[in-house]
């Protein structure tokens, strides 16, 4: 078995309103002066180190907790699963 560093990245889904990363535009813009930045949204980042027989069963696994365990909203987040080795 190897260790394998998996990152899941989670997102609200375009459509859906982002509080948080609307104040962080507002503020970017409003007190850092930064009018280039057009929008912010924010998210959540995993990062797991599992233990697993290859890159995909590792990813499963990953996909696995991420359901069985509601990490994440299915109505109102997407999210990705990356592996690296």
């Amino acid at each position: 078995m190897k260790t394998y560093i998996v990152e899941v990245i989670i997102e609200n889904k375009p459509a859906a309103r982002d509080p948080e990363g609307e104040t962080i535009h507002r503020d970017l813009i409003l007190k850092g002066g930064y009018v280039n930045v057009r929008s912010v949204r924010t998210g959540k980042y995993l990062r797991m180190l599992i233990d697993a027989n290859s890159p995909e069963e590792a990813e499963k696994l990953a996909f696995e907790m991420c359901n069985t365990l509601r990490i994440y909203n299915p109505v109102a987040h997407v999210y990705r699963i990356r592996v690296e080795e």
